[in-house]
């Protein structure tokens, strides 16, 4: 008779939480719809600063400009922490021709990031077509040296999510033009990684190997490489060159910030749940739904919370990460300092996907029981707003570095709707008419709302 009675205790107490939390979950909801300010925050990020690579004027404006819209907010702890990064810089509009004898056929192109520039007069040379580092591997340095290689691996459409199609593609960017360079290439040209057709290039950054060549790499728009590989079919080899001017450059490292503001925990002031994405962007656009999108969501949770009245039990910090797009220094410098105060991390959300439609979460390499837990806890509380998906998967470049110094962590990545993305990321179209108010709304109210669950009950 005990038993059943402390059983039935049990039930009731948990239906209860339950209530309680599905109450809260909705408040939050409410107010990140109703009186949310994250889409207006965008709107002036984008539209007042813009561009904003690392070591810009732009970067530089936006660090000022975010401490001062924490402060705004009246969180307990606003602060800059220093992070020194890349410098590199675009200069001039690119050219790109495709010469077929005394044909000239413009193409547009935009040099990868951290690439180094043309000779003045730009770089004409033969071209070898590749689908595959592979590819290039075979053919070696008797086919390879002295012409441009031409990195023509297309965006997988079968995959469903499709950053596993931009994880697939993106090794001919990261990797391939210091791969053409060890077999003696003059120059790269990849194709943009996006499932979109267009004349939109996208840029991103490429990585050369130490103590290697390195030579200039551009992305090509999708169109412009569709022309190119059917034209090099169609004719011989010899027929076909390519010409292309960039005259970007690295400069010194600069002085940069991450923003970060906090909530101080009412019971484990020392325990942390940290939400962030990254200010800086391309320079391209404006960066809205990479990463604007992210930021304007991670400091809306802090912002819902005290508007809400909401007083977290566990530190909660908002965390403007500098320089995820050539370098992820300020990722690395966070859990750097993070490690040096002994610092205990509960959790650490990133949104760096876009602001679209919320779907779900994503748990790093965790085992399976516990991510059955996490369901059997949460799904149900995350259902009506269709944001249920709590899977498997990464977590972001940013707070990865905190799983190397903090191995109790866990990592979790923000999920919205993945099929628009790669249509804008790293292009001129990254822009805040892009982003729609409602679906970046939503966002906010969701990551909310794991905060609040993860704040309360853990994981």
């Amino acid at each position: 008779m005990k038993k059943s009675i402390l059983l039935l205790s049990l039930f009731f107490a948990a239906t209860t939480v339950k209530a309680q939390d599905s109450l809260m979950i909705r408040k939050l909801y409410d107010e990140a719809l109703v009186n949310g300010q994250c889409y207006e925050n965008l709107r002036y990020l984008c539209k007042s600063i813009g561009q904003r690579l690392s070591g810009s004027a732009g970067a530089e404006k936006s660090v000022t400009w975010s401490k001062k819209l924490m402060d705004s907010y009246g969180f307990d702890k606003v602060y800059l922490q220093e992070v020194m990064v890349p410098h590199w810089v675009r200069g001039a509009k690119e050219e790109g021709f495709i010469i077929d004898g005394k044909t000239r056929i413009k193409v547009p192109i935009a040099a990868l990031g951290m690439s180094v520039g043309t000779p003045s007069a730009g770089i004409t040379a033969n071209i070898v077509e590749v689908k595959s580092l592979k590819e290039l591997d075979a053919l070696g340095e008797s086919v390879v040296k002295g012409k441009i290689v031409f990195f023509n691996g297309p965006f997988d459409p079968r995959f469903i999510e499709t950053g596993a199609g931009y994880g697939a593609a993106g090794i001919q960017r990261f990797a391939g033009p210091s791969a053409a360079a060890k077999y003696g290439a003059v120059g790269a040209i990849v194709r943009s990684i996006t499932p979109a057709l267009d004349d939109y290039p996208h840029t991103g950054g490429t990585v050369y190997a130490e103590g290697g060549r390195k030579i200039p790499a551009a992305a090509i728009s999708t169109l412009a490489a569709n022309k190119l590989s059917a034209m090099l079919k169609l004719r011989k080899l010899p027929l076909i060159k390519f010409y292309f001017k960039q005259s970007c450059q690295t400069l010194p490292d600069v002085k940069s910030y991450n923003v970060i503001g906090e909530i101080t925990g009412s019971e484990n002031p020392n325990k942390f749940i940290t939400v962030g994405g990254h200010l800086d962007s391309w320079d391209l656009a404006e960066g809205a739904h990479d990463d604007g999108t992210g930021v304007m969501q991670s400091v809306e949770v802090l912002r819902i919370f005290k508007a809400v009245g909401y007083k977290p039990k566990n530190s909660v910090r908002a965390v403007f990460f500098m320089n995820e797009e050539n370098g992820h220094k300020g990722g690395l410098k966070y859990a750097e300092v993070a490690a040096q105060n002994k610092e205990e991390h509960i959790a650490a959300i990133e949104t760096d996907e876009g602001g679209f439609t919320p779907r779900g979460f994503s748990f790093q390499a965790i085992p399976a029981a516990q991510l059955k837990a996490i369901n059997d806890k949460y799904k149900a509380l995350f259902e009506p707003y269709e944001a249920d998906r709590l899977v498997a998967g990464g977590g972001g470049t940013d707070i990865g570095p905190l799983k190397e110094t903090i191995p109790s962590i866990v990592l979790i990545g923000f999920r919205p709707d993945s099929q628009r993305y790669f249509d804008i990321h790293h292009t001129p179209n990254d822009v805040f008419e892009n982003v729609n108010k409602r679906e970046l709304e939503l966002g906010a109210g969701a990551i909310a709302a794991l905060v609040y669950l993860i704040d309360q009950h853990g994981l």
